[in-house]
């Protein structure tokens, strides 16, 4: 039996723990001549305020709605929902082949400053907890709606990840359904539960802190890591340190720790290559079913493009697509990239360098 050290430095296989799913782990191909493709990096400047921008406070949005002057976190109804809260249910079981059903929900969109140039990276730990409150309020809210079974919590950052909008914001969609990649995990932290009476992410997260390879960051009460099974280059798992199943449990001193570890995180992203680093990014946690869920663990997940530069990001296609996921880049190798960023981000040191 080789030892993990020889076995990492071959393709091998490893198990996503909390989707039951594999990835196929190529460290050798790091070393191939051809590197990906090169594109311009985006370099703007932003604004602070963009009188053209339909998110900055005062502005007309798309629906004709003027936004408030908001000085601090602002949330509104999406004007362009993937879901609508009244639906008429109807279900289409024609045959096997042919199956569909109508699908309620509320789509929201939380802006997180009224400042169009700061990301989480360049907000104060003091405002990245206003926006943590502004995401248990609205969670608080959605999770009293009879017919709200879960709520998904994301941002998608960066034109590469599809964000036409570069004002700092979040969407939040509450819908009847538990969606597949969460079914994926509830099923793996239930069937955990179930042999073992403990939960899956809190013992996988020991053996994480035992081992101290993997951390890229924690703080009292939450860490960031990049998980074993990981499938972008620089993704990341941010958890707290005991069991929460949802952001309603966290208590203040958690609160302040989780918008520590997120700022902590984004600015050693911006820091790797020295750009705004795109991502898309989410919180996993228990449904709102009504159902006792002891089994859960509430975690959030960032998954970020970029591979080698600010210009060279990962494709999932071909094999990817077709086969299962599969990276060159160890985790190890990105988690020791990650830990070794400053917590200072570099646009701030450049200016003390300056000064």
């Amino acid at each position: 039996m080789e030892t993990q050290k020889s076995l990492f430095s071959v393709p091998h296989r490893r198990k996503n723990i909390l989707t039951g799913e594999w990835i196929l782990v190529s460290p050798h191909r790091t070393q191939r001549p051809w590197q990906g493709e090169e594109s311009v990096p985006v370099r703007t400047t932003l604004p602070t305020y963009d009188p053209t921008c339909y998110l900055c406070p005062g502005n007309i949005r798309a629906n004709g709605e003027r936004n408030p002057q908001y000085t601090k976190t602002f949330v509104f109804t999406n004007d362009f929902s993937a879901l609508l809260p009244n639906v008429a249910q109807c279900k289409i079981v024609e045959s096997p082949f042919f199956c569909a059903s109508t699908e309620r929900g509320i789509c929201r969109v939380v802006n997180y400053t009224p400042y169009h140039n700061q990301s989480l990276a360049e907000m104060s730990i003091v405002d990245i907890r206003t926006v943590v409150d502004v995401w248990c309020e609205e969670f608080l809210w959605l999770s009293k709606e009879s017919y709200i079974n879960y709520i998904q919590i994301f941002e998608n950052k960066g034109t590469m990840m599809g964000n036409s909008n570069p004002h700092p914001h979040c969407q939040i969609w509450a819908q009847e359904h538990i969606p597949t990649e969460v079914k994926k995990e509830q099923r793996q932290f239930r069937a955990y539960y179930v042999s073992n009476q403990r939960n899956l992410l809190l013992e996988y997260i020991r053996e994480e802190r035992r081992k101290r390879i993997r951390i890229v960051f924690e703080n009292e009460t939450f860490i960031v890591l990049v998980p074993f099974w990981a499938i972008w280059p620089f993704e990341t798992l941010v958890a707290p340190k005991k069991r929460r199943a949802t952001i309603l449990e966290l208590t203040p001193k958690e609160k302040n720790d989780f918008a520590e570890a997120l700022s902590v995180l984004t600015v050693k992203y911006d820091n790797v290559f020295h750009t705004s680093f795109p991502y898309s990014a989410g919180i996993h946690q228990s449904p709102t079913d009504g159902k006792e869920h002891p089994e859960w663990h509430m975690h959030m997940h960032f998954y970020p493009p970029l591979l080698r530069s600010a210009t060279i990001r990962k494709f999932m296609v071909g094999y990817e697509m077709l086969a299962e996921p599969q990276r060159d880049l160890t985790p190890e190798y990105c988690a020791t990239i990650l830990r070794g960023q400053s917590n200072i981000h570099y646009k701030q040191s450049y200016k003390q360098r300056k000064s």
